[in-house]
């Protein structure tokens, strides 16, 4: 039969993770410590693992002197000579083993105490870096208790923790209820190990669609980028480089079992899978979806776009309290101003008219110079010579004469505003 410590160290590393080696030293530096305070802290002492045996040995040392002073820390060489070493000569260091029973109850009790804690600490320590290389992995847990708000989710040998604004406002969870939530982040605080977990982290809902949609864990489909609104709403854009796999279609899946069953995770989340594009303005149509788009004008140095939809699709694209072109904004990364096909029509009769105050200006020409960004008398008031001689048929003095008269309406529209205030 293995020896009682043997067992021990062997149980605690089965049940612990920790490694035999940190076990034993944790146990040397305890049963050293305990030595020292049998024997004081001047003493020589020194502890090591015997394995045939199953037990920590601890050795005191002991200088060999002609006489001595000292009778912890010296020996006389006649001693030395008759009790250990026949051979010993002066100034040597001899170990002289001391059984553990000798220590005392209090020297014994401060090797268990300092046990206990360096089996923790290690056992902290252990979780502590398995769940820092975990960190944007999904886990699955049980909801063990709730603090403050908080759920203390059980991880098996952790506990992981949902803050408040970690969790979905309509979500709610019963004690000993499965849970599924994403690991943001891990911290160490003085009780051990903190696991913050996330159920509103757009990672959730990649690791879920890399789960249910093989295509993306196996690298075929991209996931472009995520816009969330935990617990309501979500547009995710996705693209291959495969040209016979439909990205779209594989991640809704058959008879959309795929996307249902990650709708069903995070208990009914709206999810609106659209296909990613390198032409940014078929990108930002997408995004829009299931709006459909008439027309878009780009300012691409204010990485904006005016996207006008036909007037029954305005409440659609916009979106309830303005969500849906909220998401588009946040997944394409451009300013998305959505307008109706009428209010575009009257704010172009607008323009026009703006326009045609200027001599010279007609009906064609302020469409022309509407279409081309100048829309109204203000706009073209802060042209520059150069970006109008750029449209065909217009000269450098016809260009100059229009801002020059534009200049002259702002100021006195400007006057006249300031007088009626």
């Amino acid at each position: 039969m293995l020896p009682e410590l043997k067992r021990l160290i062997e149980q605690i590393e089965r049940d612990k993770g920790i490694d035999k080696e940190t076990i034993i030293e944790v146990l040397e530096t305890a049963m050293s410590t305990a030595a020292k305070k049998k024997l004081g802290p001047h003493v020589e002492v020194e502890a090591g693992y015997n394995e045939d045996a199953g037990e920590i040995e601890v050795f005191l040392f002991k200088t060999v002197v002609e006489k001595v002073l000292d009778p912890d820390t010296q020996i006389s060489l006649e001693d030395a000579r008759r009790k250990m070493d026949e051979e010993a000569e002066l100034g040597d260091s001899l170990g002289i083993k001391i059984e553990a029973q000798t220590f005392g109850r209090i020297a014994v009790q401060t090797a268990k105490q300092i046990i206990i804690q360096k089996v923790r600490d290690a056992e902290r320590d252990n979780i502590y870096e398995e769940y820092m290389n975990r960190k944007g992995e999904l886990v699955n847990g049980f909801v063990q208790r709730f603090e403050g708000g908080n759920i203390i989710v059980n991880l098996g040998r952790a506990e992981g923790v949902i803050p408040t604004d970690e969790q979905i406002n309509r979500e709610s969870f019963r004690r000993g209820e499965r849970i599924r939530a994403y690991i943001c982040d891990v911290k160490r605080i003085s009780k051990g190990p903190q696991i913050i977990l996330s159920r509103t982290h757009p990672g959730l809902l990649r690791a879920l669609f890399e789960i249910e949609v093989p295509e993306i864990s196996e690298g075929l489909i991209e996931i472009v980028n995520i816009s969330r609104e935990p617990g309501n709403r979500t547009k995710i854009s996705v693209k291959t480089n495969d040209k016979d796999i439909d990205p779209v279609g594989a991640c809704v899946g058959m008879r959309g079992s795929r996307v249902q069953s990650v709708v069903q995770e995070l208990r009914g989340e709206k999810i609106d899978i659209v296909p990613y594009s390198d032409d940014q303005v078929e990108y930002v149509c997408n995004a829009l979806s299931p709006a459909k788009v008439d027309k878009v004008t780009v300012d691409d140095e204010a990485r904006s776009m005016e996207v006008i939809v036909p007037d029954d699709q305005l409440s659609l694209a916009i979106g309830r309290n303005g969500q849906n072109v909220r998401l588009a904004v946040r997944l394409t990364g451009w300013k998305i101003d959505v307008k109706s096909e009428s209010t575009e029509a009257e704010q172009a009769e607008k323009g026009y008219k703006s326009l045609m105050q200027i001599q010279g200006i007609g009906e064609v020409t302020a469409e022309l110079l509407f279409n081309e960004g100048f829309k109204n008398v203000e706009s073209l008031s802060q042209a520059s010579p150069d970006m109008l001689t750029m449209i065909p048929k217009i000269s450098e003095k016809k260009a100059l004469a229009w801002i020059e008269e534009a200049g002259k309406i702002v100021n006195r529209k400007t006057i006249k505003k300031e007088e009626q205030d």
